[in-house]
């Protein structure tokens, strides 16, 4: 199988292709899941419960029951302080906010709505509560509503709990059997006030997260080096939740930064349609950022960032729009080196599918390596206390420490991911795209590839299960087989899937977490031709485990 590039990619969205927000809204309301269908209950998967009100997958009842549950969670672990609630400009995340809301104020959370009722990224969510926990009262934790980078018919959410960082599996699998609990029972248990009296509520709060984000900016970022360089910068938010962050960000800073549109539509009608002929606002993918690269020689370096502004895009006029991997190279390659305050034991955090270009820039610099499974849940720990420097994935991901060593989030950060290449460019005095040409040269140039193709959940599970028992090949693409991995080796953790290294490549193949899909990871530092024999044979072995159960 492989994936298949629909003929309009890349192309500006047809009118037929728009979902009817009303529509959506509607059935948000007026949906209520069927417990007995998987498709329709609460499901979390690598970072919260995501699915779309047309199906019955995301509706009212979901977020209902998953307030409820997350609210009986903070209660039984004693974490008193008040809830800080992001949400982005998906069609479904206004109306889920009130659903959660009136739930915490029927259970008399603290809540933290922000101000002017302004959307809020994910990473101005994590740095709240990271901000707020390093006082000594109660801690606080966070619910962020959005579906990242999905198709405008999407809802999501998902819970962070103190650490500020997305919760582990311990904690979503008791979020999620308790709600699809109060589901069964047709919301019985489920605390809730109309919305209006929520809003009025002694326990609802306003909060400046744009403000208390964008002020604290040169904490993590030389924005003084980059305003004094004088470099041109654009950045298009893709109709995200840090839409108005740019504009206050360039005021703040007094930074050169051009905003190419401040425009919010739930449609995202704006948007170029992605790989498989849908709207998804991913800034790693070089269909949806077609509008930015178009105009990348206007500018020293440009960036992008999805519907809730934790993945990043880098444009640059060398390279045009960066593979992830290439940016997360070049981003540590000079964090590592250009903040001195940070321990020297503080380590480099990567995916077991992102590049292996990272395990050598690391060794170069004499940093540990920490390789964890997919999932930004596994970085939050070691961002909090200073043990990891960095923490990145492949899929344009990233959190780094505070220029001093300390959190500054544990959530992904596309903001400062992005304002971290406008530094690199104004104290290297090149952009990204030519740093990166320069590591390649001196330490291998990777040729890299991933597939995607559908899947049914039964098929998904077995590629999950997949052991390494099961891979009888002893090499691969000419070369011996290395290593042959269903555990991560930074953490000990199951990567949900499979790993076969050599010395010169390797394959990574996994599920989804949140679609329907499965994907294949793979890299070469023997080129092109070598790449591609790794991936025929990682094909055969999905396909092989998809058919009979590996």
């Amino acid at each position: 199988m492989s994936t298949r590039i629909h003929p309009l990619a890349g192309q500006p969205a047809p009118a037929s292709v728009l979902v009817d927000v009303d529509q959506l809204r509607a059935a948000y309301l007026g949906e209520r899941p069927d417990p007995t269908v998987p498709a329709q209950r609460v499901v979390f998967g690598t970072s919260g419960h995501r699915g779309s009100a047309l199906d019955a997958s995301f509706n009212e009842w979901h977020v209902l029951a998953i307030a409820q549950a997350v609210c009986d969670y903070r209660r039984a672990q004693g974490i008193a302080g008040p809830l800080f609630i992001g949400a982005d400009t998906h069609a479904l995340s206004m109306p889920a906010c009130a659903s959660v809301l009136e739930v915490l104020a029927a259970n008399g959370v603290d809540a933290m709505l922000s101000a002017g009722d302004e959307f809020t990224p994910t990473p101005a969510v994590s740095h709240a509560i990271v901000q707020h926990n390093r006082g000594d009262g109660p801690r606080a934790d966070g619910i962020v509503i959005t579906p990242s980078h999905n198709p405008p018919r999407d809802g999501g959410i998902k819970y962070n709990p103190p650490h500020g960082g997305p919760a582990g599996k311990d904690v979503t699998d008791a979020i999620q059997a308790a709600a699809n609990r109060f589901i069964e029972a047709g919301l019985a248990g489920v605390r809730r006030m109309p919305h209006a009296q929520a809003l009025r509520a002694t326990t609802t709060h306003r909060h400046d997260f744009l403000r208390s984000y964008v002020d604290d900016l040169d904490q993590v970022i030389d924005m003084d080096a980059i305003r004094d360089a004088g470099i041109r910068l654009g950045v298009d938010p893709l109709g995200g939740a840090g839409v108005h962050y740019w504009s206050a960000i360039a005021d703040r800073w007094a930074i050169d930064l051009s905003v190419v549109s401040e425009a919010v539509d739930p449609r995202f009608a704006f948007m170029t349609l992605d790989w498989d002929g849908q709207i998804r606002m991913d800034p790693s993918s070089s269909y949806a950022m077609r509008r930015l690269s178009a105009i990348k020689d206007r500018f020293d370096v440009a960036f992008a960032c999805d519907t809730d502004h934790d993945r990043h895009g880098i444009v640059t006029p060398s390279a045009g729009l960066l593979p992830p991997n290439h940016y997360l190279a070049v981003a540590i390659d000079f964090l590592f080196r250009h903040r001195p305050r940070w321990g020297a034991a503080a380590a480099v955090g990567k995916t077991v599918v992102s590049t292996q270009l990272i395990d050598r820039v690391a060794a170069r610099l004499k940093r540990p390596l920490f390789e964890v499974p997919v999932g930004f849940k596994w970085f939050s720990p070691g961002l909090l206390d200073g043990g990891l420097g960095f923490g990145g994935e492949e899929s344009a991901g990233a959190a780094f420490l505070r220029r001093d060593g300390t959190a500054w989030t544990t959530d992904k950060d596309g903001i400062t991911a992005a304002l971290l290449a406008a530094e690199i460019t104004a104290r290297r005095g090149r952009d990204p795209g030519a740093l990166y040409a320069e590591l390649a040269g001196q330490l291998g140039a990777p040729a890299a590839d991933r597939v995607e193709a559908p899947a049914t959940p039964a098929q998904k599970a077995r590629l999950a299960a997949l052991s390494p028992q099961a891979i009888q090949s002893t090499e691969l693409a000419g070369e011996p087989v290395t290593s042959v991995l269903s555990q991560a080796p930074g953490n000990g953790a199951a990567i949900g899937g499979i790993k076969v290294a050599t010395a010169s490549g390797w394959y990574a193949a996994r599920p989804s977490g949140t679609e329907d899909i499965y994907k294949i990871y793979a890299e070469s530092f023997q080129g092109p031709a070598h790449l591609q024999q790794i991936l025929a044979q990682a094909q055969a072995t999905v396909d092989a485990a998809l058919a009979t159960g590996g």
